[in-house]
C-alpha cells in the first residue's frame, strides 16, 4: 500500500460541503429502526407527566391509543409497553392476569396498530410487585432475601401467554433471570405461539442510569438492589458475551444491550461475535434525562446531542434503538 500524505491526501475533501458528507456516510438511522417506550396505567384522559423525564408521561389506555396513532404516522418501528397496576402484591399477579393493565394495553395497542406497527411487551415483574424486584422473593440459607430464580421462571412462562393471547408481536424479557429465554420459548411453543419472537435483555447491567425509569414505572426496589441478578459494570466483557450466547442458544431472536451509551463497547463486541442476530440497544432514561437537563440549562444543544448519541449507538453496531427520543427524531427526519 502506497503511503500518500499531505498535500496529495486531504481528508477535508470528503467534508467540504453537506452533500459530500451525506454521500460518504456509513452510519445513519431511520424511524423504522426506533422503538418508543410507553408507560400505561388505568384511568381516562390521563397523561401524567414524569417529572424526572421531561416530555414523557404515564398514559391511560385512551391516551395510549393516541400515541400508537402518532407512532404509526411517524413511521416508527414499534412501541414497547410497561404496565403500572393499581394493586401490587408479592408475586405481581396483575402481570399474569388476562384483565391486568398490560394485557389491556396490548389489546388496545394492537387494535390500532394491526400490522403497521410492532407492539412489544416488557416481560418482567418489577412494575407489578409490592417489593419492586423482578420476581418471587425467598430467604436464602444465609438469611439474605433474594429473587427465587426457578419460581420466577414459572411465572414468566404464565406472563408471556397472557401477552400472546392479548395479541403482542414480540415479547422482551428483561429480568436477567437465568434460563428465562428457554422457559419462555417452551411456554410460547407449547401454546401454539411459535411465531412470536423473543427480544431478550441479554446484557442488562445494574446501572445508575435507570433512576428516572423507576419513577416512571414506579418500580424502585423497596429494599436492597438488583445486583444479584443484573450484570456488574466492572465484570469482564466476556461475561456479557457469555450471557448473550446462552440466550441465543435458548432461542432468543433479538438481543438487547442496556444501557446503550455507557456500554458501546459491549454493543460493538456483540456485533463482532454474533453476526446475523439483530442487536438492539436501550438508550435508557438516565441517558435521556441527562441531556434534557443540560439542554434546559442551555449548556448543550439538545437536537445535536441526541443525534450524536444515537449515531454513536448505531456506529457501535446496533440495528435497533429503543429510545424516548423516537418521536422527536422521526419528526426531524
Amino acid at each position: 500500500m502506497i503511503d500518500i500524505s499531505f498535500p496529495s491526501t486531504r481528508m477535508r475533501r470528503l467534508r467540504y460541503n453537506s452533500c459530500v458528507r451525506r454521500l460518504v456516510r456509513e452510519n445513519f438511522f431511520s424511524p423504522d429502526r426506533f422503538i418508543l417506550p410507553l408507560f400505561v396505567r388505568s384511568g381516562e384522559q390521563l397523561r401524567q407527566p414524569i417529572l424526572s423525564m421531561p416530555g414523557q408521561f404515564q398514559l391511560s389506555i385512551d391516551e395510549l391509543a393516541k400515541e400508537i396513532e402518532e407512532a404509526i404516522s411517524l413511521g416508527l418501528g414499534g412501541v414497547i409497553l410497561f404496565g403500572i397496576p393499581d394493586q401490587k402484591d408479592a408475586i405481581g399477579s396483575d402481570a399474569i392476569s388476562d384483565n391486568g393493565i398490560i394485557a389491556q394495553a396490548i389489546r388496545a395497542a394492537k387494535n390500532i396498530a394491526k400490522d403497521k406497527l410492532l407492539v412489544i411487551s416488557d416481560v418482567c415483574f418489577c412494575e407489578y410487585t409490592e417489593h419492586g424486584h423482578c420476581g418471587v422473593l425467598r430467604e436464602t440459607s444465609c438469611g439474605r432475601v433474594d429473587v427465587d430464580n426457578d419460581a420466577t421462571l414459572e411465572n414468566l412462562a404464565r406472563q408471556v401467554i397472557v401477552h400472546a393471547k392479548a395479541g403482542v408481536d414480540i415479547v422482551a424479557p428483561s429480568g436477567m433471570i437465568d434460563g428465562m429465554v428457554g422457559r419462555i420459548r417452551r411456554s410460547l411453543d407449547n401454546e401454539g405461539f411459535t411465531h412470536i419472537p423473543i427480544m431478550s435483555y441479554s446484557a442488562k447491567y445494574a446501572s445508575a442510569f435507570y433512576g428516572p425509569f423507576r419513577e416512571a414505572a414506579e418500580s424502585a426496589p423497596k429494599s436492597g438492589d438488583r445486583r444479584s441478578y443484573q450484570m456488574d459494570a466492572a465484570a469482564s466483557a466476556k461475561q456479557a458475551l457469555r450471557e448473550i450466547q446462552l440466550d441465543i442458544n435458548e432461542g432468543a431472536d433479538i438481543i438487547i444491550i442496556k444501557p446503550a451509551l455507557a456500554y458501546l463497547d459491549i454493543i460493538k463486541l456483540a456485533k463482532e461475535h454474533f453476526d446475523g442476530i439483530p442487536i438492539a440497544a436501550y438508550n435508557v432514561s438516565g441517558e435521556y434525562s441527562m441531556i434534557k437537563a443540560a439542554a434546559e440549562k442551555g449548556w448543550i444543544n439538545e437536537k445535536d446531542a441526541v443525534n450524536e448519541s444515537l449515531t454513536a449507538i448505531t456506529r457501535a453496531g446496533a440495528n435497533i434503538i429503543i429510545t424516548y427520543w423516537a418521536k422527536d427524531i422521526a419528526k426531524i427526519m
